[in-house]
């Protein structure tokens, strides 16, 4: 049985993170072509071929001074629909920072559900599969695709940051608010485990005020 090849592309915001993911994984990047127009339009299209490929395409959502979230998540977009178009067998969109993420819930009247609008907007171009790491919310992440997803953690790494640069340090675990409290309360107990001490401090803060037992502690924030 034939294997099924593999394409890995790094749009060009993110096409540093796209070389260091492709020296570890072994990978080459593929190639594709980006243009940008006077209207301010732009396109871009895959210049290797990907009938039939597995493809992976590698953007951070995240905004910058060249190019907003916005326009990030809409190249994005019309990129993976090239590749589908294209015949791309599977598109799994890898996105280390998932732009609107954070607003999952309603908080008052006719309040947006964002998360939601975009994972619909994320697989109407038939998106396969969405990888993205230290999601807000993991739970409300899941729920709002029906495509498969992906959270990823980066909190093996952090705790062994922690246990071989701060062990001996007060320590508290932050969270911008209610929804990344099981996240923090995660962190706090693997950072218990690790440093054979504790309790850890879990907090949370809203607006601008701290809420939770903090004197004398380092601040860690949970994202």
């Amino acid at each position: 049985m034939q294997a099924v090849p593999l394409r890995l592309f790094a749009l060009a915001t993110s096409k540093e993170l796209g070389d260091a993911v492709a020296g570890a994984v072994g990978l080459p990047l593929s190639s594709h072509e980006e243009r940008d127009f006077e209207d301010g339009e732009h396109k871009a299209r895959p210049l290797d071929a990907v009938s039939g490929a597995d493809v992976y395409v590698l953007q951070s959502l995240h905004g910058g001074p060249d190019q907003s979230a916005n326009d990030k998540l809409c190249r994005l977009l019309f990129f993976i629909g090239a590749l589908k178009d294209a015949g791309a067998a599977r598109v799994t969109a890898v996105t280390p920072y998932l732009c609107y993420a954070r607003k999952d819930r309603r908080t008052k009247p006719n309040d947006p559900v964002t998360t939601r609008y975009l994972a619909s907007m994320i697989e109407s171009v038939g998106t396969d599969r969405v990888v993205t790491l230290e999601v807000h919310n993991p739970a409300a992440f899941e729920n709002a695709f029906r495509c498969r997803t992906v959270a990823l953690t980066a909190t093996p790494l952090f705790v062994d940051y922690v246990r071989n640069n701060l062990a001996s340090d007060k320590l508290a675990v932050v969270s911008p608010d209610a929804g990344g409290m099981k996240r923090a309360e995660l962190l706090r107990e693997t950072l218990e485990q690790a440093l054979g001490r504790g309790p850890q401090v879990t907090m949370a803060v809203y607006n601008t005020s701290v809420a939770g037992n903090h004197y004398g502690s380092s601040i860690r924030p949970a994202e």
